[in-house]
């Protein structure tokens, strides 16, 4: 057996190698002008092995990655899982005290940047830049050897995934390469994806939806793989009308953003045939505007979180009638269960928390073992969603557990009322909170990004004619913009601090 290939089964190194030995010279990824076949992929993530291992460090080290999306991203990422090293991705966007958190608490001892963020990282972290340098990781690949030594083994850790930090400090979830190919197939059989899909990769890499859901098990079932710099509207539709992508994941933001365009309506989307929503609820009537605009097109929904690689459920194109508020069923490595708070069962139909058990779950929180023990309860690992399972397995989710509203006793779900407002032609965009209100304890409080002209009183009334009178926003507050982490999740508490004062 050759040195360092015998452990490549569970690994996120060995899912790349099958497939250039498999399918050697097709084309497996595509950035602006650089084309890699799945051979020359393969060799090169084994250099940058060992450019990295060159670099003083040992298997088990972190190793942050703060760069913008390219292929040199991706090659680093499955560098650093071949040689044994955790990956720790950071969102390109943070800077100052965020930044240096995530780069001290992961202990990484390195940084792989792009030129343009290096004076953003703390001062004494030592760095290597990813592309346009001279001494880059890609410029380096040339002249150094493929690494050829052990692989880590399916057990180890590989990355640190960080979750979003809604409602808190970001914890680092302990992902081993078992976790992540277990994921992988997860997504290739439920999201049925093929070698002959011609996706597009526009959402940020260092996030776990593009990378593990999409990108990587693109690559494990031999796919041409186009990178994008971000997810730009142009773009996007000219590569679609060219025929040049036919499979698009895109959170809702942007979806709504491209339903939003003037030209939506009149280009040739003929070509797309799957339409990947997720990271955070889609508004069911902005998915009813996209269904009917491109009755043809296979819409999934992909739900999910940080710690469990990041897919749990999917909803399939034909399970969307009926049920277009629901996130789907188990994919093929997950099991769910709804619970109360003591961890028993609900009946089907009751809200209540969702759990999972699952060998794409993540060891526990890095460092953090308090928070990991809360997490993982009784053998399952607490997500912290609310969710209601129907008679056929289908889970529906209704908020997170810390945005139900409780208004004079009476929980409200956040998400009812936003697709209330959404209904609205004036409302753009909306995110419903709960703020103190002397009388209610909490009042049910809409924050709002108009399309148009609007008034408080016309959505208050247009809310309490779709909903029970209870539930309708006290309030509404309109806003220019909605504060989102880097997944497109909108960031309640940020508006909860910046509104809880003037309630």
């Amino acid at each position: 057996m050759t040195p360092g290939h015998g452990s490549t089964g569970s690994t996120v190194g060995g899912t790349l190698r099958r497939s250039a030995r498999r399918t050697p010279a097709r084309v497996a990824v595509e950035y602006r002008d650089r084309t890699w076949t799945y051979e020359q992929l393969d060799d090169a993530v084994s250099r940058a092995a060992a450019v990295l291992l060159a670099q003083g460090l040992a298997p088990g080290d972190r190793v942050g990655a703060y760069g913008h999306n390219s292929d040199a991203y991706l090659v680093a990422f499955l560098a650093c899982a071949r040689a044994g090293l955790v990956h720790v991705p950071v969102n390109q966007n943070l800077t100052g005290e965020d930044l240096a958190y995530i780069v001290g608490q992961s202990g990484s001892t390195l940084v792989l940047t792009d030129p343009d963020l290096v004076d953003r990282l703390p001062d004494g972290v030592r760095t290597l830049p990813l592309r346009d340098a001279d001494d880059s990781l890609l410029a380096r690949l040339p002249g150094t050897e493929p690494y050829d030594g052990p692989e880590a083994r399916g057990e180890e850790l590989v990355q640190l995934l960080y979750t979003s930090g809604t409602t808190a400090r970001p914890k680092g979830a302990m992902m081993t390469h078992r976790a992540l190919v277990h994921e992988y197939l997860s997504a290739i059989a439920a999201l049925d994806l093929s070698a002959g899909d011609r996706p597009a990769h526009s959402l940020p890499l260092y996030h776990s939806a593009q990378m593990h859901v999409f990108l990587v098990p693109y690559l494990a079932v031999g796919a041409t793989n186009l990178i994008l710099d971000a997810p730009d509207g142009d773009r996007l539709l000219d590569l679609i009308e060219e025929g040049r992508v036919d499979s698009l994941f895109a959170p809702p933001t942007v979806w709504i953003g491209l339903a939003g365009r003037p030209d939506f309506a009149t280009r040739d989307l003929s070509g797309l045939r799957k339409a990947y929503y997720g990271a955070s609820i889609m508004p069911v009537p902005v998915l009813e505007r996209l269904r009917e605009r491109l009755p043809k097109l296979g819409f999934y929904n992909c739900f999910g979180q940080s710690e469990i690689g990041p897919l749990a459920t999917v909803l399939a194109p034909d399970e969307h009638k009926g049920r277009m508020d629901s996130c789907g069923r188990t994919v093929l490595f997950v099991d769910a269960r709804v619970v109360d708070e003591n961890g028993e069962d609900v009946p089907d139909g009751t809200p209540g928390e969702i759990v999972y058990r699952s060998p794409q779950l993540c060891e526990g929180y890095w460092e953090k073992p308090e928070e990991t023990a809360e997490a993982f309860r009784d053998g399952w690992f607490h997500s912290g969603d609310l969710a209601v399972r129907d008679a056929h397995g289908y889970f529906t989710i209704v908020d997170r557990v810390k945005d139900v509203i409780n208004s004079g006793g009476v929980l409200v779900a956040s998400r009812q009322v936003e697709d209330a407002l959404y209904t609205h032609e004036a409302v753009a965009e909306a995110a419903v909170i709960a703020l103190p209100h002397e009388k209610w304890i909490e009042a049910v409080t809409a924050v709002v990004v108009p399309r148009g002209e609007v008034t408080e009183d016309e959505l208050i009334a247009h809310a309490r004619e779709r909903l029970t009178s209870f539930k309708a926003p006290k309030r509404v507050i309109f806003v220019d913009e909605l504060p989102r982490n880097a997944s497109g999740k909108i960031l309640k508490r940020e508006l909860r601090d910046r509104f809880g004062h003037t309630a």
